[in-house]
């Protein structure tokens, strides 16, 4: 059996439109040509894959910072001055606000909660050789 490789990630939303700003303003992901074609999605690069953004129902939907999409950058420092900027407000990995976490191994995480208040964990971690 081949090895499993990332595809990607969908989540539901109930605004498409401010959703789409937060992922490109806030996170700067490129978006993508959604193949599906259908008016109430859009899709976003996420280098290994994708992230699907689908427009519905979003009520019976519940987090918590415990389930989360990870993102990897290079300028953490630069990252939260932009949380700042934005006025997004950070949290660390037990969701306590205006504040972040530095693992054992040094790296540091960030996790902030998009419009439908979906956690995205941000941190520096270096890309591991493949």
């Amino acid at each position: 059996m081949q090895f499993p490789v990332f595809d990607h990630y969908t989540i539901k939303v109930s605004e498409l439109s401010k959703s789409v700003a937060f992922y490109q303003q806030i996170l700067e992901l490129p978006a993508i040509t959604n193949r599906t074609e259908k008016a109430h999605i859009r899709w976003f690069s996420l280098q290994c894959g994708e992230l699907h953004l689908v427009e519905g129902e979003t009520k019976d939907i519940k987090t918590n910072v415990g389930v989360h999409l990870a993102i990897k950058i290079s300028d953490f420092d630069a990252f939260m001055e932009h949380l700042k900027k934005n006025h997004i407000t950070p949290h660390d990995s037990k969701g306590n606000p205006n504040s972040y976490t530095t693992r054992t191994d040094g790296v540091s995480q960030v996790y902030i909660q998009d419009p439908d208040q979906y956690w995205i964990e941000i941190n520096n971690a270096q890309m591991q050789a493949e």
